[in-house]
């Protein structure tokens, strides 16, 4: 592993996890036009970190952790986003929020339950889920449309994503980094 890719790697993803107190900031005091510039660059971020992570092989249980928490940070900011500058569409989109967000929390109590932390397990359905929740967010932020179509299309593969976290954390007995999906979790166990 080569140290100077793994410090700036690591650095990528350490800025989501720096950028949300400031995200934070900037919704409460209305910094609309600055707020939606560095959410735009938190979501860039998540998409070339593991990119990098895998190119230049410097993989880590560390940079695994990183990530998940960095993530879960910058979708958190987007989504409090919604409640402060598109309050109507959290009130119109309500079932469906609170149902993604009872399955990220089930899927987060049982992992603390059984690993004693968050996941880390990456999956394939959950890259492709953070690329639609991505784009949704940039779109409904940057445009001042809903895009309806593309919110159901990223709240089913989040939910789907979701209740596959669910399932590999019941059948995996120890906690493990970057899983592909429960295919290849059902695929070992055989």
């Amino acid at each position: 592993m080569h140290k100077q890719s793994y410090f700036i790697i690591n650095g990528i993803t350490v800025y989501r996890i720096v950028a949300a107190p400031f995200l934070i900031i900037l919704i409460f005091t209305g910094r609309y036009d600055i707020f939606i510039w560095l959410l735009g660059i938190s979501f860039f971020t998540d998409l070339i970190d593991g990119y990098l992570a895998r190119r230049y092989k410097v993989n880590s249980i560390l940079g695994s952790k990183l990530d998940s928490f960095g993530d879960d940070l910058t979708v958190v900011c987007a989504i409090i986003g919604l409640f402060v500058f598109k309050s109507i569409f959290i009130k119109e989109e309500a079932v469906i929020l609170l149902s993604l967000f009872s399955l990220y929390i089930i899927q987060t109590l049982l992992a603390f339950y059984k690993y004693g932390k968050i996941t880390g397990f990456h999956t394939y359905m959950a890259k492709v889920a953070a690329i639609l929740q991505g784009v949704f967010f940039l779109m409904v932020f940057f445009t001042q449309n809903d895009f309806l179509f593309l919110f159901y299309l990223a709240a089913i593969v989040t939910a789907v994503e979701l209740i596959e976290e669910i399932i590999i954390v019941l059948i995996l007995k120890k906690w493990e980094a970057n899983v592909k999906g429960l295919f290849w979790v059902m695929k070992d166990k055989i």
